[in-house]
């Protein structure tokens, strides 16, 4: 799933490519990602794109018409860029093509999600914050005013695992799976560490580590085409996607925790004193 690196390396992309274009055309080509109905997605054609902007993993295409495309890629989607947008004409459900956008210069982008589980989602809006993902989301972690109190009010009575609360978009804008591995190992803390038991000094590693591992990988992300971008962030992970290979910090084998639909990986030696984490699926954490 494209998180907030990938998601700013794209904004950035686009940003640079398609500000000051006129959209050509715009067309649906998944009905079932098209969330919104009013504005209708028309009116998009002849606009220029006025900015390219980032809300959590949302992105946000401002057009000089009012009005904004906003798409989330979900687990499954990615762009596609085109020098030269095809214009061979496709039937709508006959590939994994959701969106396909035009500009006046003959480039443009293909949404596109794999997988039979469609949860790519793209809205026309006159206000972003009229989108409902947008509007529930928490503070951006990059953002200048995120400081270590944010941090500490955000987690204050939470009795809840802190791999949780770094994935909860209304809590921490922009951070999912991945990240949330590569945050806690960079902290040297289990991902079922209770929230609000966090002391001092454990709060200052996880708001350094959340900083520092989230600026690295958008500095990663940044300036690299779309196609690129997956594999530089699947190169930067120290321990997620790594099961069974060694700790890049101590050696010892990153071990997974698998659900029903993801896994989270980490190190024992780094996270937990040595002590494996149960598959929850079977039973409950070591103590």
């Amino acid at each position: 799933m494209p998180e907030m690196p990938e998601v700013q390396g794209l904004v950035d992309f686009l940003g640079e490519r398609i500000t000051g274009l006129r959209i050509e055309r715009a067309r649906v080509l998944a009905i079932s990602a098209l969330k919104t109905y009013a504005p209708p997605i028309e009116v998009l054609e002849g606009a220029r794109v006025a900015a390219v902007a980032r809300h959590g993993k949302f992105v946000d295409i401002a057009t000089d018409a009012g009005a904004h495309l906003v798409f989330h890629l979900a687990k499954a989607g990615w762009l596609r860029w085109y020098d030269e947008a095809p214009r061979t004409p496709v039937r709508p459900g006959r590939s994994p093509l959701a969106l396909r956008v035009a500009f006046e210069d003959g480039s443009g982008f293909d949404l596109t999600e794999a997988g039979t589980k469609k949860s790519l989602a793209v809205y026309v809006a006159a206000d972003p914050a009229d989108v409902p993902g947008i509007a529930r989301l928490g503070p951006d972690p990059l953002d200048g005013t995120f400081t270590r109190e944010t941090l500490t009010g955000l987690l204050a009575g939470r009795r809840t695992q802190i791999k949780g609360v770094l994935r909860d978009q209304s809590i921490i804008a922009g951070v999912g799976n991945a990240y949330s591995d590569e945050i806690l190992h960079a902290a040297r803390m289990s991902p079922y560490a209770l929230a609000a038991t966090l002391d001092d000094a454990e709060v200052d590693r996880l708001f350094g580590a959340m900083r520092e591992t989230l600026a690295d990988a958008v500095a990663t992300a940044s300036g690299k085409p779309p196609a690129d971008l997956k594999d530089a962030k699947r190169r930067g992970m120290r321990v997620h996607g790594r099961r069974g290979q060694a700790c890049p910090v101590c050696g010892d084998e990153v071990r997974s925790v698998f659900f029903a639909d993801n896994s989270l990986e980490y190190c024992p030696t780094c996270q937990t004193g040595g002590k494996l984490l149960a598959d929850r699926r079977l039973s409950r954490l070591l103590k």
